[in-house]
């Protein structure tokens, strides 16, 4: 299984955020909500500008693409929720 990649994020407050792509090596994804473990609220930048974030686990065990905690979707949008940041591609199982 090839990690799936984070497509587009609109956190620009994130710290891994730059021009609506996601430069961490790889995100994690929330547990009951599918919210961004790895959102960072900064305005330092952080990350590898070469890299686009992969899906490291998704630990929404509601989500159709959730498979033995590996993230499924070809590809996932993050974007916000309240105060934080969400998998916008989570679709109850």
């Amino acid at each position: 299984m090839d990690m799936p990649k984070v497509l587009a994020c609109s956190m620009n407050e994130c710290a891994f955020n730059r021009e609506k792509q996601c430069h961490a090596l790889a995100i994690n994804v929330g547990g009951s909500h599918p919210a961004c473990d790895t959102f960072t609220n900064s305005s330092s930048r952080a990350g590898v500008p070469e890299i686009t974030a992969g899906i490291g686990a998704c630990k929404v065990g509601s989500c159709k693409f959730n498979t033995a905690l590996e993230c499924s979707a070809p590809g996932i949008t993050v974007g916000h929720h309240e105060k934080h940041a969400d998998c916008k591609t989570y679709v109850p199982a």
